[in-house]
């Protein structure tokens, strides 16, 4: 997969996805300021190129029912890479865990795992995250609110980098 050199446009076309996925191709040609067929061609080389990974709705978790997000440090008996692809393997088939993030320091993986109250999230920890093979320990931090939640990353132009 051959990455394209990102220009002004590319960077205000991911830019501009990145805050509304569902934008219509003409839209995002008029904010790039250019015509729809090559905005169209962008999109589809920044997609071939890897850029754009995919497109997704963002769902509120209070409308399903999720009132709780825990953020759970797991700690591990053995940092072999066998044990934690073994782990990240295993995580990934429990639907509650959003998201699965490795670790440098004192905290092997860290989770952000999504119930829909607090009962919930004690029996998936005590059925599942401690009773899972090689977790030596969990910490446990219940989020309150979320002061920012931003999609993506910032699409800075090579002299905007410090």
């Amino acid at each position: 997969m051959q990455r394209v050199k990102l220009d002004r446009v590319d960077r205000s076309i991911l830019t501009d996805l990145q805050s509304d996925g569902r934008m219509t191709n003409v839209e995002l040609a008029r904010r790039a300021g250019i015509s729809a067929p090559p905005c169209l061609r962008r999109v589809r080389a920044l997609e071939e190129s890897g850029y754009i990974k995919g497109y997704h709705a963002d769902v509120d978790p209070v409308a399903l029912g999720y009132h709780v997000t825990v953020f759970a440090h797991v700690g591990l008996n053995s940092q072999a890479e066998a044990d934690l692809k073994a782990f990240e393997a295993l995580v990934r088939l429990w639907p509650e865990v959003r998201e699965c993030h490795m670790l440098a320091g004192e905290t092997d993986f860290l989770l952000k795992i999504v119930a829909h109250n607090w009962d919930h999230y004690q029996k998936f920890l005590t059925t599942r995250l401690t009773a899972a093979p090689n977790v030596e320990h969990v910490k446990s931090a219940l989020a309150i609110r979320s002061g920012k939640v931003e999609p993506g990353v910032p699409v800075d132009g090579p002299d905007d980098a410090p």
